[in-house]
């Protein structure tokens, strides 16, 4: 791998990663290197085509775009147009089957109630306990402030409790301190102006931000084994685990993992819906995907269908991380971690693992673009972009 002259790499091929390296090629005119450890470039958005049935499979978990960003949703139509999917998703508990997110219709169907919109504000109110908690400490006891016990006890313990591992009083509130609550029978997971799937999926709209001759990307390579043949200038763009880069020196973060069970079943149509939460505790799994429902214009009609259950797990160093679990020593090793980063000049963390954040996928497109701003700024460059 010649390194020689290279003034920018990237490391991870996940969205940060990408967007990161389409622009400095695009309009800085400059050569970055991408470096990702696994055989694919899109991080966790990576879908590939099942060879029985020809359904996109997500191999990470169903992912669907939404924004509300313009910036984001412009550079995005560079290169992909989306389809008009809007996402809708369910919760199965105790043997009934409940729509998503909490609103009249979660609610209505829960209690066999007729609620009216303007009903709903009282309601929720008196359910709430009127400020049982007015200083929630935990994800329960805020959960339960918003929404009351039986709706927290039904949605939200047993699938919280699955996720992270560990009771809701062991969590802290701001896990789920925007939890919406609609006074309508919109069904509509997402609220956000713009929604839908790449037309021609994710994986199309991964070679388009990596086809400018400029962008020389190297899979199945791990940063450290190239890490002392970086040249001292080059600028490292790094979406790795950020405790992983420092060689766990403080210790390491805590994440969750998850683990996925694929099944070809012999149905058309398994559950009739991309993605059904399961709210028991009883039961192992936490949602169980159905790709077929994403692309609906594709016309999937054939005699089965591939689902996949997922499975929360505890994540070791060098397990696949997904999910930061933000407890306050978690954060404090964190900031420790920034302070060690901070002395770095020539290394810019970012992306999910990077930054130990939650990222939905237009936030993360979002930053990539205002760091490449801060890169553009140190070329001296007047434009967003070049004219083409």
């Amino acid at each position: 791998m010649n390194l020689g002259g290279l003034r920018y790499l990237v490391v991870g091929a996940g969205l940060w990663g990408l967007v990161l390296a389409e622009r400095i090629a695009s309009q800085l005119g400059e050569r970055v290197l991408v470096l990702d450890r696994r055989s694919h470039s899109g991080g966790n958005c990576y879908a590939a085509k099942d060879s029985e049935t020809g359904i996109e499979r997500h191999i990470y978990g169903t992912h669907v775009f939404h924004t509300s960003l313009p910036r984001v949703w412009e550079y995005l139509n560079r290169f992909t147009s989306f389809t008009n999917y809007r996402h809708r998703v369910y919760t199965e508990y105790r043997g009934r089957v409940h729509p998503l997110p909490l609103g009249l219709a979660a609610i209505n169907s829960f209690y066999g109630f007729r609620l009216k919109p303007w009903e709903m504000e009282e309601f929720i109110r008196k359910e709430s306990g009127g400020g049982e908690f007015p200083d929630p400490a935990n994800l329960e006891e805020k959960a339960v402030s918003l929404v009351g016990r039986p709706l927290y006890e039904a949605f939200i313990k047993g699938y919280s409790q699955k996720q992270w591992g560990r009771h809701p009083r062991e969590l802290p509130p701001e896990i789920i301190s925007r939890l919406p609550v609609r006074s309508s029978y919109n069904t509509d997971y997402f609220d956000d102006l713009w929604q839908g799937m790449p037309s021609q999926g994710y994986t199309a709209l991964f070679a388009r931000l990596l086809r400018h001759p400029l962008i020389d990307l190297q899979l199945g390579v791990e940063y450290a084994s190239i890490a002392d043949m970086v040249p001292k200038d080059c600028q490292i763009l790094y979406s790795g685990p950020i405790d992983a880069f420092f060689n766990y020196s403080r210790g390491a973060l805590e994440w969750r993992g998850l683990r996925f069970e694929w099944e070809t079943v012999p149905y058309s149509d398994y559950q009739g819906t991309a993605v059904m939460n399961q709210a028991d505790l009883e039961v192992a799994c936490t949602r169980i995907h159905e790709f077929k429902h994403l692309h609906p214009e594709r016309g999937h009609h054939g005699p089965k269908s591939v689902i996949a259950r997922e499975y929360p797990t505890a994540c070791q160093p060098g397990d696949e991380p997904y999910y930061p679990v933000n407890t306050t020593d978690n954060e404090c090793l964190h900031a420790a971690y920034l302070q060690d980063a901070s002395e770095l000049p020539r290394v810019i963390f970012g992306g999910r693992l990077g930054s130990y954040k939650y990222l939905d996928m237009d936030k993360t497109i979002a930053s990539a673009l205002e760091c490449f701003d801060q890169l553009r700024a140190r070329q001296g460059l007047d434009y967003w972009e070049k004219k083409s």
